[in-house]
């Protein structure tokens, strides 16, 4: 049914445990390709991948990559990898994911690719499972694990595909897509694109593929910029009037989740509850709701699916709650997320908030450590762990220690163990313990709420 332009039935993946990459194994395999892949460590994702029956290595070796007749590779895979080097010494055609998803997406009908800096992988994934829950069998390429399908990636039987889109090193230009949604522009990733000028002109050119319609978020300012330049139909959403389409009368419900009034030119459509806390969320669901019904949804067909959404993994996934104290994990990491965040952790009734951070990439650590310093604040105690690199070398004289020194009530706790042991002993009652970042803090999390579940019983 599908045709995708892979080269034979072996794949291999480099960086086979990012989140990024999981979704495209999950819907080769359903395909029928013979899949392998590498990471550098043991992960939650890699071990996803290992329940799929894909063979998976924990270090980056030339012998991995046997028999393969393809290598796709992250973007966070350096050229002197030894698997790649491999490759390219016996000419195995090497595609990195960015055009592996640009193959995957041109074999739909209509693609939805849905883009920004923050809300994404929300978004992506509630549209996904609008579509689902109306019998719409979709295509979903999310970055996040989304319950209703099982994991990130989903094969669908219908001509529709929905693919989150990340412009880290221009991926989404990359992907063939009929409508572009575009919830955001902020000062992100300008390691790649050098200025915010050179990031909007990114955005710019995304909505320049879009083949029917951009939809896009009218309230940001960045956003805004990008829109002028929009050569196809656009449809503009957001909390004020002016748009197309509005999310009006905006309220926090005591049940941990969103409602409002959707409008199209003013005149009230429907009345939309989510179960997805925050209201920096109620542009999500817009954003979602509008797609949809550009999809052939009708109003009514929002109801169910927004109400049912619990969100994806890792995004304010409360892992403990009893008693007065409640651990949440989040992928927030850049300062808007962690703003967003933390006042949606203001919303729940404890007195006090616990950050714990774990900063990732040294340049943008530096770049944007006073952002970083000011929505931190928001906090009643920080942790905050060693960098996370990544695909980053420690040559920018920036530490942990630069964000601990400029913040009140706030520690440095390099290791996961040492802030785990910290929070346990130290914590006090009536406190919500967040861990924020894209890495790996997720374990510091786990941990603790396991040590709590041990210690109840």
């Amino acid at each position: 049914m599908y045709k995708f332009g892979f080269s034979g039935k072996r794949l291999h993946f480099i960086g086979i445990g990012g989140s990024g990459i999981f979704p495209i194994v999950q819907i080769l395999k359903d395909l029928g390709y013979e899949i392998s892949g590498s990471d550098m460590e043991d992960s939650a994702t890699l071990k996803r991948v290992r329940q799929l029956g894909v063979k998976t290595f924990v270090g980056h070796d030339a012998a991995n990559i046997t028999n393969a007749d393809m290598i796709i590779y992250s973007a966070a895979i350096p050229k002197d990898n030894p698997e790649l080097k491999k490759a390219n010494q016996e000419k195995i055609p090497t595609i990195t994911r960015a055009e592996a998803l640009g193959l995957i997406t041109a074999g739909f009908q209509r693609v939805v690719c849905v883009a920004g800096t923050h809300g994404k992988t929300t978004t992506s994934a509630l549209l996904t499972q609008m579509l689902l829950e109306n019998d719409i069998d979709t295509t979903a390429i999310i970055g996040g694990v989304l319950p209703a399908i099982g994991g990130s990636g989903h094969l669908g039987k219908s001509g529709i595909c929905i693919c989150e889109a990340c412009e880290y090193a221009n991926t989404f230009l990359a992907l063939q897509h009929n409508i572009g949604v575009v919830l955001n522009v902020d000062n992100d990733h300008l390691e790649c694109f050098g200025s915010m000028d050179g990031l909007i002109s990114a955005f710019g050119k995304f909505c320049s593929n879009a083949k029917e319609l951009v939809i896009y978020n009218g309230d940001d300012k960045n956003t805004q910029r990008v829109a002028t330049a929009i050569p196809t139909r656009k449809i503009s959403v957001g909390t004020n009037p002016t748009n197309d389409y509005q999310a009006a009368n905006i309220r926090v419900l005591a049940g941990n989740g969103i409602s409002f009034d959707l409008l199209k030119g003013g005149e009230k459509i429907i009345t939309l509850t989510a179960s997805i806390p925050g209201k920096h969320n109620a542009i999500n669901v817009l954003a979602a709701a509008v797609a949809g019904l550009e999809l052939g949804l009708a109003p009514w067909q929002l109801l169910a699916p927004v109400k049912n959404f619990k969100g994806v993994c890792r995004r304010f996934e409360v892992l403990y709650r009893s008693g007065s104290l409640t651990i949440v994990d989040d992928y927030a990491h850049h300062p808007a997320e962690l703003k967003a965040t933390l006042e949606t952790a203001r919303q729940l009734p404890h007195k006090n908030i616990w950050a714990i951070f774990q900063p990732f990439t040294f340049s943008r650590t530096k770049r944007l450590l006073a952002d970083f310093v000011d929505v931190l604040s928001a906090a009643d105690h920080c942790v905050i762990t060693d960098i996370m690199g990544s695909r980053e070398f420690d040559d920018l004289g920036v530490s942990s220690e630069d964000l601990v020194t400029r913040l009140p009530n706030a520690v440095h706790k390099g290791s996961f163990s040492s802030a785990v042991a910290y929070v346990l002993e130290n914590v006090p009652e009536d406190t919500l313990v967040i861990t924020l970042g894209c890495g790996n803090i997720y374990h510091v999390a786990n941990k603790i709420a396991q040590k709590m579940r041990g210690a109840t019983k």
